[in-house]
């Protein structure tokens, strides 16, 4: 069957969502701009999340095809630090009261007007509530008119799932052909629907706010790196290349945004113990406009007043958090950006900076988009003098290096949310084929038209 916003509702289970009471990760953000860019094109979709208590319960967007369902507020009431906060009694009631929800109130309805209901959970803490949805179908005779994927962008929870009773019931996805053969360990065959990045983050970046970053910093060589902080991420290998390079006498300086891991603190000790001057660097005044798509002078002011007045090091700890829009400016001002994981289930700071143009270094977990000396630069090692040599190495090759400047961005092209959805709703339409889905609508809409 052909899947079509006339034949197809959508839900969406994830704990992570739109609100900034929900956003802890890069799970906020994929799954935002999943179903946003689901609604843009016609699909009705429902999204449930652990959502802000002090917001609208059930809220439309999109001229009403995005509906947010903000679940467990009554429990988030007494937890105001965000969606993790009080993890385990929100997910105990997650997976009591979402199911029925979901079944009785969305699919049911939609099924008895002859349409195809696709169902897809994200992450360890949706598998019970997806498999219960399962169940919930099978006993109302449903389940075989509905589409259900689960998918894993991380391996967090995994020990926490109960993969036979998942994997019977429900197609399990994952984001890369990394992940795809981490998954096999845990006896299962995902497929692969890549992640993506928003079609704004391929905008031209204002030159004037790239120029004035450079000049804040006066340095010979920028090498930016956002990640947490957390041994994965490659953080050590990153300040001791800093490290090498200032003994050969290069100006380096290394804008570092990490978490609030205490793992920080350990790499920070280390880069002073290798001679680096460590900085941080805080706002001191809140943006005007913490919109993402914030991209004024106006809107950029705090930041570089903070920048400005950290004084001069090695290593500039940013102390706040960024919107897309200065990340930009951080990345495109950037000789090399540092996405060296020595574990990367996808990899998408290092797709957002290519967005930009920017040089990256990606890990050794093998990204599926990454093309070594064509659009990235691929470290086989967890090792500084690696990291070292390619910088050096591209600084020799101003030729190469903008080639893959140019790769980069075309590479990020493919990406966006709007073709990553195309890429979706092909393998959805194929295993609604190879669950006969074709017929089930088709009598669906029988029964629609004789109730008529």
């Amino acid at each position: 069957m052909n899947i079509s916003p006339e034949n197809t509702i959508f839900v969406v289970l994830s704990f992570e969502g739109p609100d900034a009471y929900s956003m802890a990760g890069g799970l906020g953000a994929r799954i935002t701009y999943l179903t946003q860019a689901l609604a843009k094109i016609g699909y009705e979709v429902h999204h449930f999340f652990i959502g802000d208590p002090h917001l609208e319960g059930i809220e439309a967007h999109q001229e009403g095809r995005l509906t947010l369902h903000r679940w467990c507020q009554w429990i988030s009431e007494h937890h105001p630090n965000g969606v993790y906060d009080g993890e385990e009694g929100k997910l105990y009631d997650f997976n009591e009261s979402a199911p029925p929800f979901v079944v009785h109130e969305l699919g049911a309805p939609a099924i008895s007007q002859g349409k195809l209901v696709v169902v897809l959970g994200e992450e360890w803490h949706t598998a019970e509530a997806m498999s219960r949805i399962s169940d919930l179908l099978y006993y109302e005779g449903l389940r075989d008119k509905a589409v259900m994927f689960w998918n894993a962008n991380n391996t967090y929870g995994f020990e926490r799932i109960n993969w036979a009773r998942l994997s019977y019931a429900i197609t399990i996805t994952t984001v890369s052909k990394y992940m795809k053969h981490v998954m096999r360990n845990w006896g299962v065959n995902p497929l692969i629907i890549p992640n993506g990045i928003p079609k704004e983050i391929l905008e031209e970046v204002d030159e004037a706010h790239v120029m004035r970053l450079k000049g804040l910093l006066d340095t010979d060589f920028i090498v930016s790196k956002v990640a947490r902080w957390h041994p994965d991420k490659g953080w050590k290998p990153a300040v001791e290349a800093v490290g090498r390079l200032k003994e050969t006498g290069k100006e380096v300086v290394l804008l570092a945004r990490g978490g609030i891991e205490p793992y920080g603190g350990k790499i920070l000790k280390r880069a002073q113990s290798i001679g680096l001057k460590v900085r941080d660097v805080c706002l001191q005044r809140k943006p005007l406009d913490e919109d993402y798509n914030a991209i004024g002078e106006d809107a950029f002011e705090p930041y570089f007043e903070a920048l400005s007045h950290a004084g001069t090091g090695d290593i500039l700890n940013l102390r706040f958090p960024m919107p897309h829009s200065f990340l930009k400016v951080v990345y495109r001002a950037s000789d090399v950006v540092l996405a060296n994981s020595v574990h990367e289930p996808f990899g998408l700071v290092d797709l957002e900076a290519m967005a930009t143009g920017a040089v990256v270094f990606t890990g050794c977990s093998g990204e599926d988009y990454a093309m070594h000396l064509v659009n990235s630069i691929v470290l086989d090692t967890f090792s500084s003098e690696e990291v070292e040599f390619y910088i050096e190495s591209l600084q020799a090759h101003d030729e190469e290096k903008k080639g893959i400047k140019m790769a980069a961005r075309e590479t990020a092209k493919q990406y966006i949310w709007e073709k990553v959805v195309e890429k979706l709703i092909r393998k959805l339409e194929y295993h609604a084929r190879i669950q006969g889905l074709r017929e089930c609508i088709s009598a669906g809409k029988e029964v629609k038209n004789e109730q008529s």
